[in-house]
């Protein structure tokens, strides 16, 4: 079963923190540059967070799972653990919250801005926290990966 946990984690950790990973980095001004404007990528943008979010769900799910799971004597090590996932999904919460209110101030085909004046400041917000997700997301994974190690040391034989 740590096996299948930790397979689980691997995968849906790559889905979401290199799924946007890859958007931000190559997608986002590839689309810029081939569709001419920010403004018509982000009428992709504005669909492709959709599943960016349901990604984070998963895994923040797939994270807890092998947080209760996992068997590593080092409790401030764990502590860590639980701290970044918590603040994960802080920002999860945040960035679903956000992206209602980004949708609310678009047209109902999400293709135009219709209200400006709100939309920038609540995307800001919404740019800030995915950044901090990620960072915390690197964290957490390394650290995840020393708990892995302490607990495959651990069941070695002597």
């Amino acid at each position: 079963m740590t096996t299948f946990r930790r397979f689980c984690l691997l995968q849906a950790l790559m889905l979401w923190q290199g799924g946007f990973l890859f958007y931000t980095a190559v997608v986002v001004p590839t689309g810029t540059r081939v569709l001419g404007s920010g403004a018509a990528q982000g009428v992709i943008t504005a669909r492709v967070t959709d599943w960016l979010n349901v990604a984070g769900v998963l895994g923040l799910a797939a994270f807890a799972w092998d947080l209760n799971y996992t068997r590593d004597r080092n409790p401030r090590r764990t502590a860590a653990r639980w701290w970044c996932w918590a603040a994960a999904l802080v920002c999860q919460w945040l960035l679903c919250f956000a992206h209602q209110l980004l949708d609310a101030f678009m047209d109902p085909d999400r293709t135009r801005v219709v209200n400006r004046p709100l939309f920038y400041p609540v995307h800001r917000v919404y740019l800030w926290a995915s950044t901090v997700q990620w960072a915390v997301g690197l964290l957490l994974a390394a650290l995840t990966l020393a708990a892995w190690r302490a607990e495959d040391r651990e069941k070695r034989p002597a």
